[in-house]
């Protein structure tokens, strides 16, 4: 008989296991949840996630903050800017880079996507107990730390 989670947990290996699994379930839950006619991949919508909260980008920021090759977010920018979702402009002082921005178009994709998943999971935090919402808050700082950038 396979141990429990609660057992599997007990170790920093299980807990780790555990964790990766739930947050794996959940982030392809959140994944699901999209914005109806979406058509672009999730990896790519990144692209347009990090040009909201940050700003306007050279071609290689873009790249180090998804950590993907320069010749991989050349493409995805492109594809962007075909859709109308990104522009481009050459740098002001070095004519080799390009700064991509968030069309209005862009940024309305962006923010009716998260609004989107944001009321589906807030739906499903309503089913749970306040002792478990709570918790859940408690873990938030601790989750974000894990995940912060390097």
């Amino acid at each position: 008989m396979p141990p429990t989670t609660q057992h599997v947990a007990r170790t920093d290996a299980g807990l780790a296991s555990e964790l990766r699994v739930a947050v794996m379930r959940l982030r392809r839950r959140l994944a699901i949840e999209r914005e109806p006619g979406n058509d672009i991949g999730i990896g790519v919508m990144a692209v347009l996630a990090c040009l909201y909260r940050r700003g306007e980008l050279s071609v290689g920021e873009l790249a180090a903050y998804e950590r993907v090759q320069p010749p991989s977010m050349t493409r995805a920018v492109r594809k962007l800017e075909e859709k109308g979702y990104v522009a481009r402009r050459p740098h002001e002082t070095d004519g080799r880079q390009v700064l991509v921005s968030l069309t209005d178009a862009g940024r309305d994709l962006v923010l009716a996507d998260r609004r989107r998943r944001d009321e589906w999971l807030a739906s499903r935090l309503r089913g749970l107990s306040a002792d478990d919402r709570a918790a859940l808050r408690a873990a938030l700082p601790i989750l974000d730390r894990l995940a912060a950038e390097d």
